[in-house]
């Protein structure tokens, strides 16, 4: 799939929305889209965490060789000798091009490592870190240039050979954003001649299509563009989706806790059932005590109209309930 050009709009006459599942849509005409009245919408916050954490774990696969040590016992490599020593994570320079949410996300967990952490982004953020003014001279300070920005024409090919030079042979490139944003045939070439230590990658140019010469190198680390793929993220994206696709946005908050506590399937299952029975035994009494009742008075019979309501209203929300979390 190219994306949402003009054309393809054109062609649907009767759309609408067109609602990105992820955080970036570079694939989208956005300014066909704007021009024809289509609203153009995208998942954001509620992948964070998966991506900076995929961005985290890539970071420490690349500068430990946790996939080539891997490969090496697999092997049967190591009764001939050790596996080359590596990388030290902790206390390194992490540089971040692309401050935006899953930058910063990125940037918090590498405290916990003690890293020393700058950035480049277009404008400056009110950060701790300091900031560069450039991506080759962000690539230049660090030990590992993590690239976080968004894709598009404005980002496109923004590491290019000058920045791979600048990291240089003892750097780490990690990728979590497009694939457009890496010179891609620069990056291989870093790679071939060693002008770079390594790369790990989520996001290739042209995916699903991974270029025969970069599978091949011993030192990159090269992953499916998984970074959203879990599944928490993947089901409060399609929550957000589907509220978007509703056009109820402005009533949207996204269910963060329900997926990662199934105690709560059970509790509202049991009270959903619990009040339903206890209204299918108690609600004929109370409606016989309404209707039959010999003596009672205007005051006596409001309240009897008032408990007979309030718990047909609890029978529904029970059974809604534990309908919605046993499902």
């Amino acid at each position: 799939f190219a994306g949402f050009d003009a054309d393809l709009m054109d062609a649907l006459p009767d759309l609408e929305l067109i609602a990105n599942f992820g955080v970036g849509y570079d694939s989208t005409d956005v300014e066909a889209a704007s021009e024809r009245g289509i609203t153009v919408s995208n998942t954001p916050d509620v992948l964070n965490d998966g991506v900076a954490d995929l961005g985290v774990g890539l970071i420490i696969d690349v500068l430990r060789g946790i996939s080539a040590s891997d490969r090496f016992a697999r092997a049967g490599k190591w009764k001939n000798g050790a596996f080359p020593l590596q990388r030290e994570v902790t206390g390194r320079r992490v540089g971040i091009l692309g401050l935006g949410r899953i930058g910063q996300d990125i940037a918090t967990r590498f405290e916990g490592f003690r890293c020393e952490i700058r950035y480049h982004n277009r404008s400056r953020k009110d950060v701790a870190y300091d900031y560069e003014e450039s991506p080759a001279a962000l690539a230049e300070w660090a030990d590992v240039l993590v690239v976080a920005t968004p894709g598009g024409a404005q980002t496109k090919a923004l590491v290019d050979a000058d920045v791979l030079a600048a990291l240089g042979e003892n750097g780490y490139l990690v990728n979590i954003a497009r694939g457009s944003v890496v010179d891609q045939e620069a990056l291989i070439e870093a790679l071939q001649h060693d002008a770079i230590a390594g790369a790990a990658l989520d996001v290739f140019a042209d995916e699903p299509r991974v270029p025969d010469a970069l599978a091949a190198l011993p030192n990159a680390c090269l992953l499916p563009h998984v970074g959203s793929a879990t599944i928490h993220t993947r089901r409060a994206m399609a929550d957000r989706v589907a509220v978007l696709n509703a056009g109820r946005l402005e009533q949207f908050a996204p269910p963060t806790d329900v997926y990662d506590r199934p105690a709560n399937a059970f509790v509202m299952g049991f009270l959903g059932a619990f009040l339903a029975c206890s209204t299918c035994i108690f609600g004929p009494c109370l409606a016989g005590m309404v209707i039959f009742r010999k003596e009672r008075t205007w005051l006596r019979l409001l309240l009897d109209v008032v408990i007979l309501g309030v718990s047909l209203l609890l029978c529904l929300h029970g059974t809604l309930a534990s309908l919605r979390y046993t499902s």
